[in-house]
């Protein structure tokens, strides 16, 4: 009765969260597309150099802080005013600094539009703080379904009003309002959603024992997302903006499916694994259940969008960003295998364990600066083909701990993923040769869509791979449910 109870929380809660990063995603996917065809390769550019320093000043104000709240069983009242100040508090000394070394990253990249563009993209860091704990209550509720009419929302209004501003020759502004107003209308309609509200109070004893926690899982995220831009911030620096926004647009469509599904599945299992910290046999149980189904979901996807990168590129943004292709398939590859390390990762953090995760990071980094360092050198393709190396070196890293903490060993593991990888690998091979038939970008696509799909279904109905009869077993649990 209990695992049944688990299983209903674990999936009510994918289900909001999942409909929440698509309806959004796709909201916002398809007003990309529209700003893309309005907007030039240079504006898109532009404002990815700036968001280089936006994401890694957003750390400060949220990881860390929300991961306590969601970690601690007993969280009070008490607790999330206490993490409110001290994000807010955060937010704006971060505000402060970015606000004065503005002049220095317009300098660096050499380029004085930059200054006033990044001022007023950070505005957005003390609403991202206040915005964060408002997620961390929803999370240790799973009330998920109140983030996906939040942001459903927010996406559908500041997509509307990027538009608009894009079409009244607003250039960069364009990408940098919608963003600011996007975090704007998520934070103003879960303020209207949800219960908590923040109180003027506060406790040093509190602030101290979830500060304990987070400062590691913040120092974990800090560097992972530190380096991430850091590809960003070189590649900028020696390249020109055109060729970061293709590299970045190259990584949106992989990001749209394989990091949607799987940031769904990590922020549903984070708060679900939480509440077994204790328990490491049944930590073990749940992971391997979503390892499992994570990639038999995310694999065959992100092959099948490896070997459909050009017809999906010329159908929605046109032959201008064909050179977006090849990094869109070395990102799918490493895509392919981002479940595997955020699962494993994410039942070091729920057990408490945030000491093992900032190490990872620490091991892990010096290898990415060698990875980055040797291929800046030679180009940017050259760049996203080490990223997909080091991912999947990353992962393996990653998988380690859990050898020792909930003995989940590399062969038992090896073991959850074999059947989906093989069978997307053998669906990618079958489809490639659909290139040579010379079809429109349409009807190739099509092809290779309803080939693939017949192909990896079939395939995991005659093999009889496990986790296609467990979803099967649970959407006619679900719809029967619904139908009574």
């Amino acid at each position: 009765m209990k695992k049944n109870k688990d299983r209903d929380s674990f999936f009510s809660g994918f289900f909001w969260k999942f409909n929440e990063q698509i309806a959004s995603q796709l909201v916002s996917f398809i007003v990309s597309i529209v700003l893309a065809r309005i907007l030039t390769p240079k504006d898109y550019g532009i404002v990815s150099l700036v968001n280089v320093f936006i994401v890694i000043a957003n750390v400060f104000v949220t990881s860390g802080f929300s991961a306590a709240l969601i970690q601690k069983k007993d969280a009070t009242q008490l607790d999330f005013s206490t993490i409110f100040h001290c994000s807010l508090i955060f937010s704006f000394v971060i505000y402060g600094i970015i606000y004065l070394c503005a002049p220095l990253i317009g300098d660096f990249y050499r380029n004085k539009a930059l200054i006033w563009v990044v001022r007023v993209f950070a505005l957005q860091l003390p609403l991202s703080s206040f915005n964060s704990i408002q997620q961390a209550y929803v999370s240790r509720h799973m009330a998920f379904r109140k983030i996906f009419v939040s942001t459903t929302i927010a996406t559908i209004l500041s997509g509307i009003l990027g538009i608009i501003f894009a079409l009244n020759n607003f250039g960069v502004w364009a990408l940098v309002f919608q963003t600011i107003l996007s975090t704007v209308f998520q934070t103003l309609v879960l303020f209207l959603e949800i219960p908590w509200r923040p109180k003027l109070e506060f406790s040093f004893e509190s602030a101290k024992e979830l500060i304990g926690y987070g400062w590691k899982v913040f120092g974990a995220s800090f560097l992972g997302t530190f380096f991430n831009e850091l590809r960003n911030l070189i590649i900028g620096r020696f390249y020109s903006p055109a060729d970061l926004a293709y590299y970045n647009r190259g990584s949106r469509m992989p990001d749209l499916v394989a990091n949607n599904i799987d940031s769904t599945i990590t922020s549903v299992l984070f708060p679900v694994l939480s509440k077994h910290s204790d328990d490491y046999s049944k930590l073990k149980s749940m992971i391997r259940r979503s390892i499992r189904t994570s990639t038999f979901i995310i694999m065959p996807l992100m092959f099948g969008l490896a070997v459909a990168a050009k017809p999906v590129t010329q159908i929605l943004l046109t032959n201008k960003w064909l050179p977006s292709v090849p990094f869109m398939q070395c990102l799918c590859i490493s895509g392919a295998f981002g479940s595997i390390s955020n699962a494993n990762m994410q039942v070091i953090k729920a057990s408490g364990r945030s000491d093992i995760l900032l190490k990872l990071e620490l091991i892990k980094k010096p290898l990415y600066l060698i990875f980055l360092i040797v291929s800046i050198k030679i180009n940017v393709l050259a760049v996203a083909i080490s990223m997909a190396i080091y991912n999947i070196v990353g992962m393996l890293i990653n998988v380690k701990p859990n050898n020792k903490l909930i003995n989940y060993s590399y062969r038992e593991q090896f073991k959850d993923i074999f059947p989906a990888l093989t069978l997307s690998m053998i669906m990618g091979i079958c489809i490639l040769p659909i290139q040579l038939l010379n079809l429109s970008p349409f009807f190739e696509l099509t092809l290779e869509v309803i080939s693939g799909g017949i192909i990896y279904l079939g395939g995991s109905w005659i093999f009889k791979l496990e986790p296609f009869f467990y979803l099967l077993e649970y959407a006619k649990s679900f719809f029967n449910k619904r139908a009574k």
